[in-house]
């Protein structure tokens, strides 16, 4: 039974509550924006919305802070939607349920949309909440964050009106950012003909899955298996042992999120099949070994099926596992300024075969610096070309530099240190934020980032920690209250 959370600070939660029941993954969020524009019409709010979905609300100042610098709080609509392979979900209609557990919130066996879904929730109760010391401030909500940022992308001249920005999407409490990479997709794309499976073949369903997965920003440096590097290199090794064919491949779902799962409908020749099944065995524990301090859930699975009419042709298979094999995943370079901090990476997000039997396979680059972001994302595009693939990019985004001079970063580090007696960390993230697209379009806005504990983003294990959003909320407040006037 899905029940409210009685948790402190009581209104925030109880809004996130009502937030996971209203289905918004990625460029589905008419729910959300309809539930939004209700509560700003019920409270008499002031509101608009631009031409691609992006909403603003607006608050007055309370008594005595009128001329304090107007404050754009900013959080996105969508959510990332990941499932554990036996969750029957569809996350177009159906409600996340949200589970308190040891301190944390989590949600069903699916991802829990705290990413943003908490940074929703607490604008909306300081847009309610009338007794709350604040200047002018404009709450933002922006769409399509996690397939491609298209709403930050979109806004408007002149739609924003504030100098300060918080933006309310990171996910380590106690750690300030002022700085983000930028980020490309690319994208290629393999025709694929078919021939007649051979007689006197056995047919496989494949499956790799309960890897850890995660956020391909956050999670990257720690070096998490990909499903689909693991699924495809024992497709590359038992193709040229025991003449494989693959039927169909699947892999990974979300661009900006590390493949948990990939599977594939293969056929073998009659002749090599049991040494194809011990070959499979010996595999799956040779990788288990490989990676067994990290991926503790990693499970493969290897079951006869139903015998398909056709498989993929041979020159085309060939051609796109040697593409897969070849294509880099993970940290490229680690920053040469800021220690710990991951310069460049890559991710091999998915493989997708749709009903022309064209395969899609998806990557994404990030990288804190223009030129290396350029460099990693032609160097995949390359490999995917020399294999016989059609290759675009996206528009990409831009990374968000870091102000040594913010004012801003100041204001937050004294608040944070005069309610919890210890200094912020001040960093830099490796994972893509709105605000450098926002800079973009507004270059005179001061920024910064922070917000509650989030483990296991774009993950089945998503999850919030309650005291941090306890402290999150305590120090966004006292930020508002210490905002510079103007001069």
């Amino acid at each position: 039974m899905n029940k409210p959370l009685e948790l402190e600070p009581a209104r925030v939660w109880e809004y996130f509550y009502e937030i996971c029941q209203i289905p918004r993954p990625s460029k589905n969020e008419g729910k959300i924006l309809d539930y939004l524009i209700r509560f700003a019409e019920k409270n008499k709010i002031p509101f608009k919305q631009d031409s691609v979905g992006n909403l603003v609300m607006q608050k007055a100042a309370s008594a005595g802070n009128e001329n304090m610098k107007k404050v754009i709080l900013q959080s996105h609509l969508d959510m990332v939607g990941e499932k554990e392979p036996q969750k029957k979900h569809d996350f177009t209609k159906d409600p996340i349920t949200p589970i308190v557990s040891g301190g944390w919130v989590r949600a069903d066996s699916t991802t829990l949309g705290a990413d943003d879904g908490i940074g929703i929730a607490v604008q909306m109760v300081i847009l309610e909440d009338k007794q709350l010391v604040h200047g002018p401030l404009e709450c933002l909500f922006t769409v399509d964050e996690e397939s491609g940022m298209t709403g930050a992308q979109n806004l408007e001249p002149g739609f924003l009106t504030g100098k300060i920005l918080i933006n309310l999407d990171s996910e380590d409490e106690g750690e300030l950012f002022i700085g983000c990479a930028g980020g490309v997709d690319t994208i290629a794309r393999f025709s694929s003909k078919s021939k007649t499976v051979r007689p006197n073949s056995r047919a496989y369903n494949i499956i790799i899955s309960g890897l850890n997965g995660g956020h391909s920003g956050d999670e990257i440096h720690k070096s998490p298996a990909n499903a689909i590097k693991i699924l495809n290199r024992f497709l590359w090794n038992a193709t040229n042992e025991f003449k494989v064919s693959i039927h169909t491949i699947d892999g990974g779902n979300m661009r900006n999120a590390i493949p948990r799962e990939a599977e594939a409908y293969v056929t073998v020749p009659q002749k090599h099949a049991i040494n194809f099944e011990s070959f499979f065995q010996i595999y799956a524990g040779t990788v288990a070994k490989e990676t067994g301090k990290i991926e503790t859930g990693l499970s493969f699975s290897l079951k006869e099926t139903d015998l398909p009419l056709t498989v993929m042709n041979r020159k085309a298979q060939k051609r796109i596992m040697n593409a897969i094999y070849a294509c880099p995943h993970g940290v490229i370079t680690w920053s040469q300024e800021l220690e710990g901090l991951v310069e460049t990476s890559t991710n091999l997000a998915s493989i997708k075969m749709d009903d022309n039997r064209e395969i899609i396979v998806t990557t994404s680059q990030r990288s804190s610096v223009d030129s290396a972001k350029k460099d990693i994302s032609d160097r995949i595009a390359s490999i995917f070309r020399l294999a016989g693939a059609r290759v675009e990019h996206s528009d990409g985004y831009p990374g968000w530099t870091p102000d040594p001079d913010s004012e801003i970063v100041k204001i937050t580090e004294a608040s944070y240190r005069r309610l919890f007696r210890k200094r912020p960390v001040v960093r830099a993230i490796h994972a893509g934020l709105e605000c450098g697209l926002i800079l973009e379009k507004y270059p005179n806005l001061d920024m910064i980032s922070f917000g509650p504990t989030i483990k296991g983003a774009h993950t089945p294990g998503e999850k919030i920690n309650i005291k941090s959003t306890q402290k999150f909320w305590k120090l966004l407040l006292d930020v508002l209250k210490n905002i510079e006037r103007e001069s």
